[in-house]
């Protein structure tokens, strides 16, 4: 059984910093892609980050360009996001994604059949 399991998040002032991990366990295969999304209250969900687990390929909702970084351990088998220069807008249950195919848009939620069970980071101003 596939499993994705996030953590790190937490409560930080404005303009600190946190780093999500989401350890991955349970696959026979190779991920081709995984990604970073958010869920603010009484919003939808949106992208934030996510990389081709291969090759290294980023991308970054504008929103968070230049403050967020996404990387990987392919040995840990574990994705993070290093957040900065927080934003109470930040503010949102986080969650990781995954999937296998290839050649999926990693910028859209539809399109990653693994997820975890999101972690909650919350910004103070």
């Amino acid at each position: 059984q596939v499993q994705l399991v996030e953590s790190g998040g937490g409560l930080v002032q404005a303009g600190g910093s946190l780093r999500l991990s989401c350890a991955t366990s349970g696959r026979t295969f190779s991920w081709y892609a995984m990604g970073w999304f958010r869920q603010a209250p009484g919003k939808e969900r949106e992208f934030v980050a996510a990389m081709n687990w291969s090759g290294g390929r980023t991308h970054y909702a504008d929103s968070v360009k230049g403050r967020f970084t996404i990387s990987r351990d392919s040995a840990k088998n574990t994705l993070y996001l290093q957040l900065s220069t927080l934003k109470p807008e930040d503010t949102a249950v986080y969650y990781c994604a995954a999937d296998p195919r290839w050649g999926l848009d990693m910028i859209l939620a539809a399109s990653y059949a693994y997820w975890g069970q999101g972690t909650q980071v919350t910004v103070s101003s």
